[in-house]
């Protein structure tokens, strides 16, 4: 292997998944950052289950606005514990195969390499970020946000992209929709109220919404062009003979960069008031859980530029989520980018390229020589 694929399966031998400390895969980067003449600041807190999280923060230039900023996430989605070669890197035709090989330790790896590779040229400021829990809602970035650490005029986050610019991304938004209504025996139907029905006849009409007017609003950026809605998990009920008196719906959407996350639940509430005046007993609750916006970089932009020259792809968009917004709120421009492609994240036997892990790499290195030397 070469020191850079050393490096990879290194990361990949820890488990890093998000529901564990993130110390260990923290340690192992902090040692590797070592002897570089680095500011090595840990920033931590704990997550809701009370396990505590580390995001890292490498830079020359402490106090200094950053003039780039490699961000890599340091968690993993779990892995089936049926696939042997989960923590183990292996090489087959060309592939490297391990969990976060792709998403996103391979990209962590290539700006570690690429910092090695530079920094006795590097004289401005620049900076490292390797944070916590991005796979279970950026949390580790938006803990930066708060805490106002990590700011830079612009970024290179990695993800697989397949090595291609990522400009923007649509947002992620999550709610809990909760439908009350009232436990009776099922063969007395009027001696109750089913939550389930209430359920149905709101989600008809929340349906009808997401296919006419939520698609009026378009960015021509984006597949599909517009703020997209789904009903991914219902529940209600306890039994075949109960009128069920409660129902739960898992609401998620991706609005476009240009619209308000709060666009559907403004159309939540004048749907639920449309059911109170047909059905005054309609009770319906709603728990938003996620409100995270998208980022739109202009295509213009130098470090959007740069990217293409060097990678040789063209700027797209992607629907799912980043950690681009956390990194604009801090005043960065950012733009995603890496080795690996998203459809081959997040299952058995994922896998990074290596041509594309390599390439990455150098293309790291140019953009730190390009912005900070």
């Amino acid at each position: 292997m070469t020191n850079l694929e050393t490096l990879l399966a290194e990361l990949v031998a820890i488990d890093s998944t998000s529901t564990l400390p993130n110390g260990p895969i923290i340690d192992a980067l902090e040692k590797r950052l070592e002897g570089l003449s680095l500011s090595l600041e840990r920033h931590r807190y704990r997550d809701e289950q009370g396990v505590e999280k580390v995001n890292l923060i490498a830079t020359n230039a402490p106090g200094q606005l950053a003039e780039l900023a490699l961000v890599g996430h340091s968690d993993c989605v779990p892995y089936d514990k049926a696939w042997d070669g989960a923590l183990k890197l292996s090489e087959r035709d060309g592939k490297l195969y391990g969990r976060g090989s792709c998403d996103t330790k391979a990209f962590v790896a290539c700006a570690v390499r690429a910092l090695h590779q530079t920094r006795a040229r590097l004289t401005r400021p620049f900076l490292l970020c390797f944070t916590a829990d991005e796979e279970v809602g950026c949390y580790g970035a938006k803990q930066l946000v708060d805490a106002g650490k990590a700011k830079s005029k612009r970024c290179i986050i990695g993800e697989p992209t397949s090595l291609t610019p990522i400009r923007a991304n649509k947002g992620y938004c999550l709610a809990e929709l909760v439908f009350t209504g009232k436990e009776g025996h099922s063969a007395y139907p009027d001696s109750g109220a089913s939550a389930v029905f209430r359920a149905a006849r709101f989600l008809t009409r929340l349906e009808a919404f997401s296919r006419h007017e939520l698609r009026t609003e378009t960015d021509l950026k984006f597949e599909p062009p517009f703020t997209t809605l789904n009903t991914g998990i219902i529940s209600g009920g306890k039994a075949k003979n109960i009128i069920p008196g409660e129902c739960r719906v898992t609401l998620e959407w991706r609005p476009i960069p240009s619209q308000s996350v709060d666009h559907v639940l403004g159309a939540v509430e004048k749907l639920r008031s449309q059911c109170v005046a047909e059905d005054p007993g309609f009770s319906l609750q709603v728990k938003t859980l996620r409100k995270d916006r998208g980022f739109d970089t202009p295509a213009e932009a130098e470090v959007v530029r740069f990217l293409e020259q060097q990678s040789g792809n063209s700027a797209s968009t992607v629907a799912f989520g980043t950690e681009g917004p956390q990194m604009s709120e801090l005043g960065s421009v950012p733009v995603v980018f890496g080795p690996g492609d998203i459809k081959n994240a997040h299952q058995t036997g994922e896998f990074v390229p290596k041509v594309e892990l390599h390439r990455c790499a150098q293309v790291l290195e140019q953009a730190l020589l390009a912005f900070c030397a």
